[in-house]
């Protein structure tokens, strides 16, 4: 939807900032915006391309990782943002995952959210991570209490959600959930006694976890690996590869939607419906959170001559894509 009012004119009345590592997962950001805006003038030195528009009333930027993934990208893209608009501020077994399901990162006893699990120390028959990254500022942690709450007596707004989107054109439709049939995939070559059977639920729609993330700097589709890193890390929703670095530059909260069950049977199938389901978990956290408390959070200076990046840790965005 294009503008209907006055788009804002300055980088400084943007507050919140939508990072996405490939165009399905911006475009299913874009098309779920309430109301698009038009390009500002591009800032020297900042080659990265960006989307304007409303979420939620908030004033809300889309950037995406420029063609390669992993944290190096994700920590590199954030820098030349948070310089480009310096007002942004908000942004196992034991589980039942499904595809299309979308994981929140959340602070869980020593964690903050999100696991470096690779940054770690090899003892003999286990491992000690080396540091932790910081948990979501408390805006945002509050807001996902109400929300968990809120879910407990009724559904979370995906499906309306997508609903809206997909009446807006046609080539949407990629965005549609997959047949429950590929919930489970077969491979030829697996035992297939060993194949974990995942019923139907009677809610279609995606469900929302919240607790730790795992971030590493490589795809994670190895079985013996990822029960490595579960067992020494309790409760661990999902893998990916660009969190860590976004975390190191800003203090966020990370959004992502599921698309394989991080094993050798990685595709495509799923991937699609991921990034809209987290998409619109992003949208119905943005609307629990008054733009104009967003808004009114101070921002620390950034003394850009000395290299103060560090100082980034302060602001707040949401990650939003398919694992």
């Amino acid at each position: 939807m294009q503008d209907g009012r006055r788009s804002p004119r300055t980088y400084e009345e943007y507050t919140v900032i939508v990072v996405c590592t490939i165009e399905l997962e911006m475009s299913a950001v874009r098309y779920i915006l309430d109301i698009e805006h038009r390009s500002l003038l591009i800032k020297e030195g900042d080659f990265n391309i960006y989307i304007l528009g409303v979420l939620k009333g908030h004033n809300v930027v889309l950037a995406c990782l420029p063609g390669n993934q992993g944290k190096g990208s994700a920590a590199i893209i954030t820098i030349h943002i948070a310089r480009t608009f310096p007002s942004i501020k908000v942004p196992s077994n034991k589980h039942n995952i499904r595809l299309g399901d979308v994981m929140v990162s959340m602070p869980e006893g020593q964690y903050g959210g999100v696991v470096q699990y690779d940054l770690r120390k090899e003892t003999d028959d286990s491992f000690v991570l080396k540091g932790f990254l910081s948990p979501p500022p408390p805006l945002l942690r509050g807001a996902i209490v109400k929300i968990q709450s809120d879910h407990l007596v009724s559904e979370n707004k995906a499906e309306e959600f997508l609903l809206a989107i997909l009446q807006r054109g046609r080539r949407l439709s990629i965005y549609r959930r997959p047949s429950a049939d590929l919930n489970n995939f077969i491979c030829t070559k697996c035992d297939q006694q060993k194949s974990v059977l995942r019923l139907r639920r009677e809610f279609e729609g995606p469900e929302i976890y919240y607790g730790l993330i795992a971030s590493g700097d490589r795809v994670m589709r190895n079985t013996a690996k990822r029960s490595e890193v579960i067992r020494n890390i309790d409760n661990i929703l999902c893998f990916e590869i660009e969190a860590a670095g976004l975390i190191t530059e800003f203090s966020c909260i990370i959004i992502r939607g599921i698309s394989d069950y991080t094993d050798s049977h990685k595709n495509n199938n799923w991937q699609h419906y991921a990034a809209i389901t987290a998409a619109t978990c992003t949208k119905e956290l943005l609307s629990y959170i008054d733009p104009e408390v967003a808004s009114a959070i101070p921002v620390p200076s950034i003394d850009v001559a000395s290299n103060q990046d560090n100082r980034l840790a302060t602001y707040h965005i949401f990650h939003s894509k398919g694992v």
